[in-house]
């Protein structure tokens, strides 16, 4: 199961958000309402060629930086690879990428015909029993075949794996991050993967429109979330679960426990996403129910100034933190911070999102990775007012040559909030 920061922080999934609705009432009839959405056409899934030249691409990075191969466990970079969705646990299913020749998936003995069905490149499969060490399959491949240079770790690799493995090979051995492999070619998206994130920000786009739209004094966030869910569901999304945040709630980025319901002249804020083929898009759109008070209105103004000085600054070749520096250069001119004080806004601009959510690397202060064609981020410089209400609209870009290119158009004003 995937826990994700939404579900935990919003209250569960959109499965239990919808189970909490009451039959017959607005956002019910809305749930019912949402099979009548037209559809959205859905590129077709990462094949098996693209995973094979991200395989040679890695393998030549890795000649360049001297490494001898590259371990990397189950989780969104083995995907990415090798096709193979995984979970992890207590139970080993990893990747050994070598330098040169075919890798190798590790994985336990009962789990073969799992994997083998998911496998997309040719790889060997070596299985381990449960009585068995699934490190020293590892090691002896490692000692085999890539004995000629450091072991490159995913930086996401747990330690147990990284403790293990060097029972096997020798604590002398050096382990290093593998970041100048994959993290290099996961930031940079081909027009395959930027398809089917345009096609995720497609659909939560217009999700959160209908759900928008059918708002009603008095809903919960959970039914408001339900009817986002059943949008993503009819229009091909995987969803599970967004942050629904009302009253004074918004003030917080992620939120409050203390239950609220829609008021009248109150900020209601939507953070969601969903993943479209593993393709994550990530939106937020915050409006009121009747009129914005002068206070509201003007802060939401702000912070919709605010995404656009942000893509200003995304120029190729600037530093991923210039941008964040720019925002919040311009939110201390208008009385917010200084820095990451509050009111203002307390955290980064935006986030890298590809397969995750969240994912390297962020537009946040003191970042030097410099801004390449291919790069994807969310651009949501909230602004937070502690025991009042906050604004948040988030819209995610790609780079391009020509500079940076929206996913989905920010709305042009409170009054239209969904544009």
């Amino acid at each position: 199961m995937d826990f994700s920061r939404r579900a935990l922080l919003g209250g569960g999934t959109a499965i239990a958000a919808s189970a909490l609705i009451g039959r017959g009432s607005a956002a019910w009839a809305a749930v019912q309402g949402a099979a009548d959405l037209p559809s959205i056409p859905i590129p077709p899934p990462i094949g098996p060629a693209e995973r094979l030249q991200r395989l040679r691409r890695a393998q030549k990075l890795m000649a360049e930086f001297g490494l001898g191969a590259v371990v990397v466990e189950a989780g969104p970079s083995l995907d990415y690879y090798t096709g193979i969705q995984w979970w992890r646990s207590e139970r080993l299913t990893a990747t050994v990428i070598p330098v040169k020749g075919d890798p190798i998936v590790v994985t336990p003995f009962f789990e073969r015909p799992s994997i083998q069905e998911m496998l997309q490149v040719p790889v060997e499969i070596r299985t381990w029993n449960e009585d068995e060490e699934p490190l020293k399959l590892v090691g002896d491949f490692i000692k085999q075949h890539a004995s000629n240079g450091p072991i490159g770790f995913e930086e996401t690799n747990r330690f147990f794996i990284l403790d293990r493995l060097r029972e096997q090979i020798g604590s002398a051995a050096s382990i290093v991050s593998a970041n100048w492999v994959v993290r290099a070619q996961r930031m940079i998206k081909s027009p395959a993967e930027i398809a089917l994130m345009q096609t995720a920000a497609d659909i939560t786009a217009a999700s959160l429109r209908y759900a928008g739209e059918r708002t009603k004094e008095g809903m919960t966030a959970a039914e408001i979330d339900a009817m986002i869910a059943a949008a993503h569901k009819k229009l091909g999304g995987s969803y599970d679960g967004g942050l629904v945040l009302l009253g004074e709630a918004a003030a917080y980025p992620h939120g409050s426990k203390k239950p609220h319901v829609v008021t009248r002249g109150e900020v209601v804020l939507m953070d969601v996403g969903c993943s479209v083929h593993g393709y994550q898009s990530d939106i937020s759109r915050t409006f009121i129910l009747g009129d914005p008070s002068p206070e509201v209105r003007k802060v939401w103004e702000q912070m919709r100034r605010g995404q656009d000085i942000a893509m200003a600054a995304a120029r190729i070749g600037a530093p991923a933190g210039s941008v964040d520096d720019a925002v919040r250069h311009a939110y201390e001119s208008w009385g917010y911070g200084p820095g990451y004080k509050l009111p203002g806004t307390s955290h980064r601009t935006g986030h890298g999102i590809g397969m995750e959510g969240h994912e390297p690397v962020n537009l946040v202060h003191g970042e030097t990775t410099p801004l390449a064609p291919g790069m994807c981020f969310s651009n949501e410089p909230g602004i937070y007012l502690p025991g009042k209400f906050g604004v948040r609209l988030e819209d995610c870009f790609h780079m391009t040559e020509a500079g940076p290119k929206w996913f989905t158009t920010p709305p042009p004003s409170i009054d239209r909030p969904f544009g």
